[in-house]
């Protein structure tokens, strides 16, 4: 019988998870939610300080001569250009251009590396890795993470680490101690705030997460399922595997796969590097031909979504959570494509979706009908193409509390937010 493994951290967010909502990630027990409602969690995430164990990540190490190499064949990133201490977003794909999964690619030195990703890929990289002087090692068991996202978890990193991390660039790396043990910190996340990942080994776990909770609890931290960071991954306009796309290496028919161009990671696609990759000639074509479907952010006009529900003598009835399943979109009175995730935003005060569109209707600014239920009827609520992502504070990239001006962080978030929304 298939056993569901638990996180290094289990023993901590065991206790914490009041409604015991477990969900399955990767083979491992992730906590759904902590709380009966994700209001706090989702709130901690854009207010102060959410603490996210995401130890399912697939994390390999590859190391060796042809480490980088290999990580140039099988990625679309030219890989060669990367520092030591860079971290890279990128997807991979098959021979026909069509994603099979995507992660991070993380340069401790020049011949060693970590690749993160949201399914098992150790197969696949050794059929690539054949010939190459190269060792691929999983380590998903030996790794713990925790995602540290919000606007306060500079600010509390500065206290509980050894070395600052003021000058941590986005996307960047840096090794640092908490409580005396070894970290690696990198300036990464799936919330489209500001936020860390901290790496360490699974035996420091409960350490390190006991420190940050202790330290944090006078920066409003709250530990936050899956569910609330759904809601802010949407926001962000990040998709998800199985969700959002389905892997090349899953799908039964070709309308099920997609490519990087299809999901919006022109900007991960260097068709300018040197030498063979996986997918290469596929991309290119499609580079030339352009794609006839785009993932893109939808806005449902609440006015009148509205309507809809007061015809049947009804308030509007949103989900308190971000809904995974397919909603299928129209122009007129013909089908042209479907939302694959779809949210409340309470930072935006907007109902939005993330929406696979055929050409031309995934031009920004088009005018679309969502399928919602209103009193168990579908109806179409309307709804535009914008561009992603929804949501993008201006201290998500920024340095040294997100800017020099004489404007504190706090007094800008104050005069932005406030008016409209209440704290934790």
């Amino acid at each position: 019988m298939l056993q569901l493994k638990t996180t290094p951290f289990h023993e901590r967010t065991s206790v914490l998870c009041q409604p015991r909502n477990w969900r399955k990630w990767a083979g491992y027990f992730a906590a759904g939610s902590y709380e009966h409602t994700l209001d706090r969690e989702y709130w901690a995430i854009r207010n102060a300080a959410a603490l996210i164990d995401v130890s399912p990540l697939i994390k390999y190490v590859i190391k060796g001569k042809d480490a980088a190499a290999l990580l140039h064949r099988v990625t679309t990133r030219n890989i060669h250009k990367m520092s030591v201490g860079q971290v890279f977003y990128t997807g991979w794909c098959d021979e026909e251009g069509k994603m099979i999964d995507d992660g991070t690619v993380t340069r401790f030195d020049e011949t060693t590396f970590r690749l993160t990703s949201a399914e098992p890929n150790l197969r696949w990289l050794m059929m690539n890795a054949v010939g190459m002087d190269v060792e691929i090692t999983e380590v998903t068991d030996d790794v713990a993470a925790l995602s540290f996202q919000g606007p306060n978890t500079r600010k509390v990193l500065n206290i509980v680490a050894e070395k600052p991390v003021d000058e941590l660039k986005y996307f960047r790396m840096m090794k640092n101690k908490i409580s005396g043990i070894e970290v690696t910190i990198s300036r990464t996340g799936y919330t489209g705030d500001l936020g860390y990942e901290i790496w360490m080994d699974a035996k420091d776990a409960l350490p390190i997460w006991d420190k940050l909770m202790e330290v944090g609890g006078d920066y409003g931290i709250a530990p936050v399922g899956i569910l609330a960071m759904d809601m802010a991954r949407v926001e962000a306009g990040l998709f998800m595997l199985d969700v959002d796309y389905t892997s090349a290496s899953h799908a039964w028919i070709e309308p099920q796969k997609s490519s990087p161009f299809e999901l919006g990671l022109d900007w991960t696609v260097a068709l300018d590097k040197p030498g063979y990759f996986v997918g290469r000639r596929a991309l290119e074509r499609e580079k030339r031909e352009g794609s006839t479907w785009k993932m893109v952010g939808l806005e449902v006009d609440w006015v009148g979504m509205e309507k809809l529900f007061a015809g049947a003598g009804l308030p509007p009835q949103i989900p308190g959570m971000a809904v995974r399943g397919s909603l299928p979109i129209f122009v007129g009175n013909v089908q042209v494509g479907y939302a694959s995730t779809s949210t409340w935003s309470p930072v935006l005060k907007k109902y939005i979706a993330l929406a696979h569109l055929q050409k031309p209707y995934f031009e920004v600014g088009t005018d679309v009908r969502m399928e919602i239920t209103v009193e168990h009827h579908r109806q179409h609520a309307p709804a535009k193409v914008v561009k992603l992502p929804f949501y993008e504070p201006e201290w998500k990239k920024r340095n040294n509390d997100y800017c020099k001006s004489a404007k504190t962080p706090d007094e800008e978030f104050q005069k932005v937010f406030v008016s409209d929304r209440p704290f934790i």
